[in-house]
């Protein structure tokens, strides 16, 4: 035999170049969860990376895994966290069992494969919770059907070389197409207008999804506002006034899959203050506020992207989010359990106090401030103040953001 033979990578060997899709639902309570299959679907891209197969991010408080049914090998991983994980810590989980569609996706395997859900327990340790094989050649796996106009916002190159991010649409009408084309430019500009993102802006792609909605605006029960729209966002999230989410993440990935992404964000028609973003889910915010847009979309995107934690206290609904005696996994928020692990511990001045006072002399000096993830006790974050703070009154992130960012950023483009 002559010639040569050009080895397999990972990826050819286990993949091809698109997308399998695995829908469940997620339920249980405060204290319990379960996972429920529901279909498979087929998505006509893979965007993400070739080489960063597997998660070693530490990030997330969902991860699943991906086998190779024949040798046993895990041949992907991926970190995430959802709505559900949130509404766990809420009063409301306490004494109402529920149930939230969700979905994972994997490069499309070429042979049977075994899945493996895993989520953290109380001391912060991934515990399995779930696993099912999947056979990918099964006439069950329902085949993408386009439905909805796509374009281009921002190209910069191969999606699995750059963080592919889709813009969606929440309670444009079919007459207000140009009105969501003009925010999707203004979310680029605004979004590469801040670092780290400004220096890496060739390693991302933006596109957008036009999907009309029936109703223009958004739903809002408070103020008894009800909206037919295309993702079914709405406010009053865990009856948290400015907390505009979406329930339905199937019916949200449905539209995201008309081009290739990484990320979804969904930019909603109301000037109304507000939004929501989830590690490796979606971001979501009010496209038409009068000002702090752009700071906005960063700050949602610093939590899409890798989970950067809210480092401001209160106005939310959740209970014990941070318990003190477990390390978070977020990358600025410590509670110096096992602080030394850190990549932020390593960013330290040796001479710096733990904690470290407040001087108003010196804002940006990185130290560890008491107060963060909602509270004002036991949990500490990098800066006085960071765009995952008061976005309201600074325009920049902390030191230790802006490297767990440029990191995650590295991971994806590999």
């Amino acid at each position: 035999m002559t010639g040569e033979l050009t080895a397999q990578t990972p990826f050819e060997r286990y993949f091809l170049d698109k997308t399998l899709r695995f829908d469940y639902y997620h339920c249980g309570d405060s204290r319990n969860q379960e996972y429920f299959f529901d279909e498979l679907k087929e998505e006509p891209y893979w965007a993400g990376s070739k080489v960063s197969l597997l998660d070693d991010t530490g990030y997330g408080v969902q991860l699943f895994k991906i086998f190779d049914k024949a040798s046993g090998k895990e041949i992907y991983s991926r970190s995430y966290c959802t709505l559900f994980n949130e509404w766990q810590t809420t009063p409301e989980a306490q004494t109402v069992r529920k149930a939230m569609p969700e979905s994972v996706v994997f490069p499309y395997p070429k042979n049977e494969v075994r899945i493996e859900i895993y989520a953290r327990n109380r001391k912060g340790v991934f515990e399995k919770k779930f696993e099912q094989d999947i056979d990918p050649n099964s006439y069950f796996v329902k085949k993408f059907t386009p439905r909805y106009e796509t374009f281009e916002v921002a190209y910069n190159g191969n999606p699995s070389t750059r963080v592919d991010i889709v813009l969606v649409p929440e309670g444009y009408t079919q007459n207000e197409k140009e009105k969501f084309a003009a925010a999707c430019r203004v979310f680029a500009e605004e979004f590469f207008s801040y670092s780290p993102f400004k220096e890496n802006a060739a390693r991302f792609n933006i596109r957008a999804v036009w999907a009309p909605s029936m109703e223009s605006g958004v739903t809002i029960p408070g103020e008894h506002v009800w909206r037919n729209t295309a993702a079914q966002a709405r406010y009053y999230t865990f009856d948290s006034e400015r907390y505009q989410m979406i329930e339905d993440f199937q019916g949200l990935r449905d539209i995201a899959a008309h081009v290739p992404y990484d990320h979804i964000y969904v930019l909603s028609n109301t000037q109304k203050y507000g939004g929501g973003g989830i590690y490796n889910f979606y971001g979501i915010s009010a496209a038409h506020h009068p000002n702090r847009t752009g700071k906005i979309y960063v700050h949602e995107f610093g939590h899409v992207l890798l989970g950067l934690g809210d480092e401001y206290i209160g106005n939310v609904s959740y209970n014990d989010m941070y318990p003190t005696d477990v390390e978070p996994w977020e990358a600025n928020l410590t509670t110096l359990t096992d602080f030394g692990r850190k990549e932020w511990k390593k960013m330290l001045d040796t001479k710096t106090p733990v904690p470290t006072p407040v001087n108003e002399k010196t804002p940006q000096k990185l130290g560890v401030y008491e107060g963060g993830g909602y509270v004002n006790k036991g949990v500490y974050r990098p800066w006085p103040n960071c765009l995952m703070n008061n976005l309201h009154t600074i325009d920049i992130f902390c030191p230790v953001c802006s490297q767990a960012i440029r990191k995650q950023i590295d991971f994806l483009c590999r």
